[in-house]
């Protein structure tokens, strides 16, 4: 049977993945490929805001688990990834939050200056059209619809009044003041979410030069020699080859990446022999350096207008016929940055905020009203592996996060430090008058001392926040596994385009900068084309 060939060929629709495919697909003279493991996204739940903890454990999840941690009284972390078109995009809470200029300087010392803040700023505003936007530091007319919120609790305000009071600022979100909390903004349009495939693959699919396959897991990448010249992938049962003319992108994320490398036979020699993998690139890093964002929460009663309601019959009406009302609700309405010690350069920690008791993710639904607010361990010391459990690739990975085991304790330290903050907000004024400060989470714990009830709520409930980088990372060093232009190292003709080449991590949400790197991986491509 022949081999379909494409020029390019992308592995995986999340983020990163939508805006490579599309973008190089706007030259005519390129065939364009996109792979997704998952299915469509025309489920409603993903159209609508508040309803995203619904796709948790579903169709459209890779619905992975961690290791146990040891850290965490070992229990195993649930870690949603979207699969499906739009990736993670489709499924998350929608928050834009970019990180820090500080962040991208230092991918630019380890990866070049093309990564710094400055070079990449003209990408964040080609990615962004928000509502409201300058022009200067905003995009206002790029592919993905940036929105404030229509429809926020009136106790997010109060969560919002109770920072100002115990002396934080309320800050532009995404402005040049770091410190201080903000409204969020979310990757909606018009009350609807926004994903990376409504913003690139929809527009792009009219053109006839870009198939987007579905369904389609990737198995392997196929080389001659040290040259990728296509993908193997299953597709109702039947394995498939498609051969990529000139290059091969992967863009599955961190997890699925390193997956995918290791099971093509590029990584660490001692583990791919482990699983009778040959060998194409002795990579010890792939699977490394993985980061990811820890949150832990108190959850507390609320006297009413939180998101308990969201789900009666009037709020869905209210929704599919104004798209307005709870269901706009990205859930996680407010977030602030603080600092676990007054004498960092930069803060370290992000406070959360959710009208509503999110429990074991939303998946476990609260009986009555309640409020979350919790804080993130934003630059965490710890670092994590990726690792293949078999040369089956439908097999799950081994994802151990190795969440707080930082050899000094700091890690740990200062997420209690930032529960500390959650406390004095939870005895404010500002929350006395929406709440009983009667706590839901950790359970049985009012009255209990300050200092214990913040260890239960990270030993028994803490959890990912849904950020995991670094596991592919990019740099200039022959250590790392991707150079600078996103090459794989050892090989031709492969690349990454997602959150794995992240080199740190940044102190904001990744969707936004996973969408950057898609938008710099297609002109790095684009360029090579054009030699």
């Amino acid at each position: 049977m022949d081999v379909r060939s494409y020029d390019f060929v992308v592995v995986g629709a999340g983020s990163a993945g939508c805006a490579v495919a599309a973008r190089l697909s706007e030259n005519p003279e390129h065939t364009v490929l996109l792979l997704e493991a998952g299915p469509s996204d025309d489920r409603l739940e993903i159209r609508i805001p508040a309803a995203f903890s619904r796709l948790f454990r579903s169709p459209v999840d890779w619905s992975y688990d961690t290791e146990p941690q040891p850290q965490l009284n070992n229990r195993s972390i649930y870690w949603p990834r979207g699969k499906v078109l739009g990736g993670t995009s489709s499924i998350n809470a929608m928050m834009w939050i970019r990180g820090f200029p500080e962040d991208y300087d230092r991918w630019g010392d380890v990866a070049g200056a093309s990564w710094s803040w400055n070079a990449l700023l003209p990408y964040f505003l080609k990615v962004e059209r928000v509502e409201g936007g300058s022009g200067d530091e905003t995009g206002t007319a790029g592919a993905i619809t940036i929105e404030a919120q229509r429809s926020p609790r009136s106790s997010t305000a109060a969560f919002l009044a109770a920072a100002r009071e115990i002396g934080l600022d309320e800050v532009a979100a995404n402005g040049p003041v770091h410190d201080g909390v903000s409204r969020t903004m979310v990757s909606q349009h018009r009350g609807a979410r926004f994903s990376a495939a409504d913003g690139y693959l929809k527009p792009a699919r009219r053109r006839g030069n870009l198939t987007v396959q579905t369904e389609s897991h990737a198995t392997r990448v196929l080389f001659d020699g040290t040259r990728a010249v296509g993908v193997e992938y299953v597709r109702n049962g039947v394995t498939t080859s498609v051969r990529a003319d000139r290059e091969v992108i992967l863009s599955g994320g961190s997890i699925n990446t390193p997956q995918l490398l290791m099971l093509s036979g590029i990584g660490d020699r001692d583990e791919l022999d482990a699983h009778g993998i040959p060998v194409v690139v002795h990579s010890p890093e792939v699977g490394k350096n993985l980061k990811d964002h820890l949150v832990a929460g108190l959850i507390i009663d609320a006297h009413d207008d939180t998101l308990f309601a969201a789900e009666r019959v009037g709020e869905l009406a209210k929704y599919l016929v104004s798209k307005k009302g709870m269901l706009t609700s990205n859930v996680a309405e407010a977030y602030g940055y603080v600092k676990s010690d007054p004498g960092l350069d930069l803060p370290d920690l992000e406070l959360i905020f959710a009208p509503v008791a999110f429990i074991d993710q939303g998946l476990t639904t609260h009986s009555a009203h309640g409020l979350t607010i919790g804080a993130i361990l934003s630059q965490p010391r710890s670092s994590g592996t990726v690792s293949l459990s078999s040369a089956n690739p439908f097999d799950k990975p081994r994802i151990d996060p190795r969440y707080l085991t930082d050899p000094d304790g700091r890690d740990r330290a200062a997420l209690l430090h930032g529960l500390g903050v959650c406390e004095d907000l939870i005895a404010s004024e500002a929350i006395g008058r929406v709440s009983r400060r009667r706590f839901i989470r950790p359970g049985n714990a009012d009255g209990m001392p300050r200092a214990e009830r913040d260890a239960l709520a990270i030993d028994e409930y803490a959890h990912t926040l849904y950020h995991p980088v670094g596991t592919a990372r990019m740099g200039t060093d022959a250590a790392s596994v991707v150079d600078e232009h996103l090459r794989v190292r050892g090989v031709e003709g492969l690349r990454v385009a997602d959150a794995s080449v992240m080199p740190t991590i940044i102190h904001g949400h990744t969707n936004a900068a996973a969408i950057v790197i898609g938008e710099r991986a297609a002109d790095l491509i684009g360029q090579a084309a054009r030699a």
